[in-house]
């Protein structure tokens, strides 16, 4: 079960933009598909959730943006649980382009876990607390997936 899940993405023509680069929204995108991924991969799939009648909802995304993401740029998406607080845990996310090792993207969202019946913030439960490995530095990161470490948002 990874505490840093890594997804390879080949950047598709559906994902271009006007202006020739990747559109904001399926960064979005990308970083839901990723996160349920991540869930799924600790023993969490939709359809437990779905079961336990509680969920996370979305309280806030932070994106920066820094180099262009352009069509066929190999990524890899690299995804963590940075805190995990009694009701809510933030998530990051790095948007890597393997062909020059840059960062084109740093994120964090911030989850929040509710009741799907009343849609009111929920105690996270200690077997979905327990199944994520806090993981509090991008230089833990950088370490794991074999990059050179590169300075964290700052």
């Amino acid at each position: 079960m990874p505490r840093i899940y890594v997804k390879p993405l080949c950047v598709g023509a559906e994902a271009i933009d006007v202006h020739g680069h990747v559109n904001n929204q399926e960064y979005l995108r990308w970083m839901q598909e990723i996160a349920i991924e991540h869930s799924t991969a600790q023993g969490w799939p939709m359809a437990r959730y779905l079961s336990e009648a509680a969920s996370w909802y979305v309280r806030s995304h932070l994106i920066e943006y820094l180099r262009p993401g352009l069509l066929g740029d190999e990524l890899q998406v690299c995804t963590w649980v940075a805190t995990m607080a009694n009701r809510n845990s933030l998530r990051r996310t790095l948007f890597l382009r393997a062909a020059d090792q840059s960062v084109i993207a740093r994120a964090e969202t911030q989850w929040i876990f509710v009741d799907l019946k009343n849609g009111r913030p929920l105690s996270i439960p200690d077997p979905l607390r327990h199944a994520f490995e806090v993981v509090d530095s991008e230089a833990q990161v950088w370490r794991e997936i074999g990059w050179p470490a590169r300075p964290a948002a700052g």
